[in-house]
């Protein structure tokens, strides 16, 4: 009755894992983006169906549009069943979700797609308190849903969204610290380059809708685009992690995880200020 998505791009150490805990699916898609390692032959070697994208494999990560991908990919691959199960190869199902899940598309009333709640994971430590949302929108009739933003997307669903019960388990930093920073440098590229865009097609923001839109997803992007515009946005990112989530009730974990969170907002912050000064100089590097 379901369908899961993952999208890859070598993940040969933990997509198996991942695969396991969806095998009570018939229809897992692996949508690989000409992984060198052997992701495609482990998610073959598990029944999984495998899809690329079109093109040729760059550079840059998701192409350097992360929504387009996705977009392309919920429109082009063939799933079997109306309802998909998004995943990344670092996340896992739990016996708990997996229940909640089959229920929900068993029963959906008038919903088109669920939130789920995320437990992130670092030094052996569940990162509880320090992250800044733990509820994502992966449960979803793909004809009732896309994406937008080049990264970090946000899902924007066609109608009524519910929520369910049971966790979706998140080893982010699975591959090692190092591996974790090198992502987001490329992450914080693309950060910059939608703040920018943003600005340059002066794309509507409401202070009213950040914190009073009924709808969640719509308060998310308002309360982003209210966080861009704030001064000394890697220290308030820190404070707010840190103490406004309570981070510090994780321990040395959520302190590293909150200090690595406000570095990563530096990056965004100082390649913003880079790219527009180079769009001073240079208006098509935006395009």
């Amino acid at each position: 009755m379901i369908s899961v998505f993952i999208p890859t791009r070598n993940e040969q150490q933990d997509l198996p894992a991942c695969l396991r805990s969806v095998a009570w699916s018939d229809d897992v898609h692996v949508y690989d983006s000409f992984s060198t390692d052997s992701t495609v032959e482990i998610a073959r070697n598990a029944g999984a169906t495998v899809t690329t994208p079109p093109g040729s494999p760059g550079s840059a990560i998701f192409g350097g549009d992360e929504a387009a991908h996705k977009n392309w990919a919920l429109k082009n691959i063939p799933f079997k069943h109306p309802w998909v199960l998004h995943l990344d190869a670092d996340e896992r199902v739990t016996p708990e979700l997996a229940a909640s899940l089959q229920h929900a598309v068993a029963s959906p009333s008038e919903f088109v797609a669920f939130r789920i709640r995320r437990r992130d994971f670092f030094l052996d430590t569940w990162l509880k308190h320090v992250q800044a949302s733990p509820f994502y929108l992966r449960l979803f009739r793909p004809d009732k849903l896309h994406y937008e933003r080049l990264i970090n997307p946000i899902a924007v669903p066609d109608g009524a969204v519910g929520e369910l019960t049971g966790y979706l388990d998140h080893f982010p930093f699975s591959k090692g610290l190092s591996h974790w920073l090198d992502r987001h440098n490329s992450y914080s590229t693309l950060e910059a380059r939608q703040i920018l865009c943003n600005r340059r097609e002066h794309r509507g923001f409401s202070l009213r809708h950040a914190f009073l839109a009924r709808d969640f997803n719509e308060r998310r992007f308002h309360q982003k685009e209210l966080f861009y515009r704030l001064p000394a946005r890697p220290l308030i990112k820190f404070f707010l992690l840190y103490f406004v989530r309570r981070g510090f009730l994780d321990g040395r974990a959520g302190l590293t995880y909150a200090r690595l969170q406000s570095f990563y907002e530096s990056m965004i912050v100082l390649k913003t200020r880079e790219l527009a000064a180079k769009a001073d100089e240079t208006p098509s590097v935006l395009k």
